[in-house]
């Protein structure tokens, strides 16, 4: 079994080495961008999960702008969190995007100025989530960067009692591994993986956590993502 940093480094160097990677550059210590995300997010907007929901959280990198663009687009609300989740979800309403502005609205540097931040208590229930990724396996093992951010926003979304919804990624096929490696209780697992050539169906045989693991949780975590002390503020400090 190979480790977790032995696939990222695997993939990070596979993408440049094959220059199927764009800017923003080195690829590796972030979820890459790579040639061909338009095309992923397009197969992506065929889903029935993604026609039916009305509420789409999509992480906030570079790969997954043209999807969060379109989500505005195609009239459905985008929630994207705020950088090392920081100040928890902005979200952004299609109705306050000017028509051409989508991809403005939906980007890291504006849309702070389209949308806005929401309170853990006024958070609408999310029908779809999307996740970038460093390396998937075909059975729906997930590698992010290897900060557990995409892990801990599923849990946070879980934790104010969203039901179970569908989760997407966007790569590009060299992300693809056959490496087995280990899954740790809160690894979240994804359904549907979109590459620039086709839409996989995941036969996922994993539990998705159902909320946050707080044994795992240190007091320095709530200091440095102040929503995790909001929601056990909400949720348990009556206990």
């Amino acid at each position: 079994m190979s480790t977790k940093e032995t696939i990222r480094n695997k993939v990070w160097e596979r993408l440049e080495t094959e220059k199927a990677a764009r800017f923003p550059f080195p690829v590796k210590g972030r979820i890459p961008n790579f040639k061909g995300a338009e095309a992923t997010a397009e197969f992506v907007t065929y889903l029935d999960a993604y026609l039916q929901a009305k509420v789409i959280k999509v992480n906030p990198d570079s790969p997954q702008l043209p999807l969060r663009a379109q989500v505005l687009k195609d009239g459905k609300t985008l929630l994207i969190p705020t950088p090392r989740l920081k100040a928890g979800f902005i979200q952004v309403n299609p109705d306050d995007v000017p028509k051409g502005e989508e991809r403005k609205a939906a980007s890291l540097k504006h849309m702070n100025a389209y949308g806005h931040e929401i309170p853990l208590q006024d958070m609408p229930t999310i029908d779809l989530i999307v996740v970038g990724s460093v390396a998937i396996h075909q059975d729906g093992r997930r590698l992010g960067k290897g900060e557990g951010y995409a892990d801990r926003e599923y849990a946070i979304i879980r934790e104010l009692d969203n039901p179970s919804v569908p989760v997407v990624t966007t790569i590009h096929s060299l992300q693809l591994v056959e490496d087995d490696f280990p899954r740790d209780p809160y690894d979240v697992t994804v359904d549907y993986i979109a590459t620039e050539q086709e839409m996989i169906t995941v036969e996922n045989p994993y539990e998705k956590p159902s909320g946050i693991l707080w044994e795992e949780v240190t007091s320095e975590q709530k200091e440095e993502m102040p929503v995790l002390q909001d929601i056990w503020d909400l949720k348990y400090s009556n206990e």
